[in-house]
């Protein structure tokens, strides 16, 4: 088990199943993970997002260069900051697949 994977099996299970699938996700598409921060961050060339549990129990999918990114499915928010956007998910069953792989290729790109 990797170092990202065991940071993420000491969330309660609702946030524990959200970040999980965003881990499973991002590793089959070959991006590297890292704790930094004391949160699991994903790369290849440079930093493409972040999952950051927050203690509401939602999972902040976050892009730090999120402001380059085209958001043509409306599904990223910057929250007034100037770069990072990201979209928050409180459960499994709030994901938008399509949404979420369209703006994961954009942001590998």
């Amino acid at each position: 088990m990797t170092d990202v994977e065991t940071l993420i099996y000491t969330f309660e299970e609702t946030q524990r199943a959200v970040l999980l699938h965003f881990h499973n996700l991002l590793y089959s598409l070959n991006l590297q993970a890292k704790i930094s921060y004391k949160i699991p961050f994903y790369y290849q060339n440079s930093w493409v997002c972040y999952l950051n549990p927050l203690k509401d129990g939602s999972v902040d999918w976050a892009f730090p260069r999120g402001n380059e990114l085209s958001n043509h499915q409306g599904l990223l928010e910057s929250k007034g900051r100037k770069q990072v956007c990201s979209v928050n998910f409180k459960k499994l069953g709030d994901i938008p697949e399509e949404a979420v792989m369209a703006t994961l290729q954009e942001a590998i790109l």
